[in-house]
């Protein structure tokens, strides 16, 4: 069942309030109530006690002004439409207060014009009380979107974490508890048995190339040098790295305080410098790359510059760009940002911040992950 119109009258004239009133229920507009104020303390207190659907108000009253009661409404009730019903009001007024907030104006000599300003104004309203509502909907849309995205995150490190561990440890183990029992089958083959004593050999340097490949896809899948020795050692390790694997010069410093540093800036700064990496190997055809860590205004600081090819702002724009894109969403997440800059044939700079002191988002979407991880 609709509700009842609920209407604000700022008028000091009974008969002209009785002239409205009438105006109004010709109107068409349905059932509505009426409360009539005249002066401002009666104004706020009625303001103050309910918020009505429509303000309908002189504007000369004897201790009352039309644009302080306008001014007032939009301090107290912004979204309610507010009308001036007048005697008298000039164009240059009429423009300042529609430029005010008021929604329209209507003069007494006229209120055959207050149907369609009041069905207008409140046309408006609705429109944007629904707007304002899919927005609020929008809103927290992407708020559970960004939560959900931090526990997926959350699940794929720890994920990680576990089955390197579990490479690392139970098929490491498995290995070099395989290669003492060939080398003890080798030292006791007789020394003709040449083809065996050859056969056993390349066995156990297969053996030693297979704990080394273990090894490598543990650290691969979560370096335990950033767990272990925090995030510079592990920038460095993974710089060395590359550039062992790419011949790309590649040089990592810092003069961050690595003691303030928490695992998911640890975590988020070190997966970013990975995607940077592997951009850099894929588009920038560079042949240097410098990398800086810095704290500072509260903010953990990482910049990576190289000299390839310099990224396009069609590049940096394009939604398609799922690395770029998703390096945004990591420093998002933590309430950070990134930054990229490129410049044709001279490289390509890319800066993220990362708040050392998360925001109450954060906070938020981590519960959020813990809370859904078991």
């Amino acid at each position: 069942m609709k509700k009842d119109i609920r209407v604000l009258l700022v008028e000091d004239d009974a008969a002209d309030a009785e002239l409205i009133k009438f105006a109004l229920r010709d109107s068409g507009l349905g059932a509505f109530s009426w409360h009539r104020v005249e002066d401002r303390e009666e104004f706020i207190r009625e303001l103050e006690k309910f918020t009505p659907d429509l303000i309908l108000s002189d504007y000369a009253l004897p201790s009352f002004n039309g644009l302080t009661a306008l001014e007032l409404t939009r301090q107290i009730c912004p979204e309610v439409p507010f009308v001036f019903v007048t005697g008298t009001m000039g164009e240059e007024v009429a423009i300042e207060s529609l430029k005010k907030g008021a929604t329209d104006y209507v003069l007494k000599t006229r209120l055959t014009r207050l149907t369609p300003a009041v069905k207008r104004a409140m046309r408006e309203a609705q429109d944007r009380a629904e707007r304002k509502q899919a927005e609020a909907r929008l809103q927290e849309s992407h708020e559970q979107l960004r939560a959900l995205s931090t526990y997926l995150q959350f699940v794929r490190e720890e994920e990680r974490t576990r089955i390197a561990r579990e490479v690392h440890d139970e098929l490491g183990q498995a290995m070099t508890s395989l290669k003492m029992d060939v080398a003890w089958i080798g030292n006791r083959l007789p020394k003709a048995a040449k083809e065996l004593h050859e056969k056993m050999r390349k066995m156990s340097a297969h053996i030693d190339t297979t704990i080394h490949t273990i090894r490598r896809i543990s650290t691969e899948l979560r370096p335990g040098v950033l767990d272990d020795l925090g995030l510079v050692a592990a920038l460095e390790w993974q710089a060395s790295e590359f550039q062992e694997r790419t011949g790309i010069h590649c040089a990592v410093s810092s003069t961050a305080e690595e003691t303030t540093f928490d695992q998911d800036i640890n975590t988020t700064i070190f997966r970013i410098f990975q995607e940077i990496l592997t951009n850099i190997i894929r588009h920038a055809g560079a042949t240097y790359v410098d990398a800086s860590l810095t704290e500072e205004d509260g903010c953990l600081t990482l910049v990576v510059k190289d000299n390839g090819r310099g990224i396009s702002l069609h590049e940096i724009t394009n939604t398609r760009s799922i690395g770029l894109v998703g390096m945004r969403e990591r420093a998002a997440l933590l309430g950070g940002d990134i930054n990229y800059h490129g410049v044709a044939g001279k490289g390509t700079t890319v800066t993220v911040r990362i708040p050392l002191s998360h925001g109450p988002a954060s906070r938020r979407q981590r519960s959020y992950a813990h809370t859904h991880s078991g």
